[in-house]
């Protein structure tokens, strides 16, 4: 009887921990170069506090070589825009890329809806771990079968619905980036 019960709470247990992540992984052969929009972010913390106002640049992925790529973003700091470049490592678990020499740990998977897929990540920041997810897409415009899937996601990894921000899209031109 101990046997059956261990076995079904282990049946359990596996099926929870595969229905985390439903969500398929970035696939080696696709090319995520191009502009992309993050359209709606969620964290552990309540960030929701310090940004009550929140405006996002589009930023620009390239494909590097060993499946690496190259980030670059525009962001605010202090009324004046500052760019940002940096460099994701493709580590050797599938869908995981790696930044700012380990400090940054980031799974990419792919959405049924074209041209979406959720960013998911976890950063030490002094000791400590902050857990973010983040939509992308093409087009800065809504799209409500990607949000959807995006608290979906958020909701199976236990972030709080009210740290969900929708940030207003900020145009740049292309010699901008």
């Amino acid at each position: 009887m101990k046997s059956l019960l261990l076995t079904v709470t282990l049946f359990i247990l596996v099926t929870g921990l595969h229905a985390q992540d439903d969500l398929p992984f970035l696939s080696e052969d696709k090319n995520v170069s191009g502009i992309w929009y993050r359209k709606v972010m969620v964290s552990d913390r309540n960030i929701t506090e310090q940004k009550s106002h929140v405006e996002e640049f589009p930023f620009v992925v390239r494909a590097l070589e060993k499946g690496n790529m190259l980030v670059t973003m525009v962001f605010m700091f202090e009324e004046e825009c500052e760019q940002v470049k940096f460099v994701l490592e493709k580590t050797k678990k599938p869908g995981q890329y790696s930044a700012f020499w380990g400090a940054k740990l980031m799974y990419i998977y792919e959405l049924p809806v074209m041209d979406h897929y959720i960013f998911y990540s976890e950063c030490r920041f002094l000791e400590q771990k902050v857990y973010m997810g983040e939509l992308i897409g093409k087009d800065p415009t809504e799209n409500h079968e990607a949000l959807e899937e995006f608290k979906k996601f958020a909701q199976q990894k236990g972030f709080p619905p009210e740290n969900i921000i929708v940030p207003e899209q900020r145009g740049l031109g292309h010699d901008d980036i």
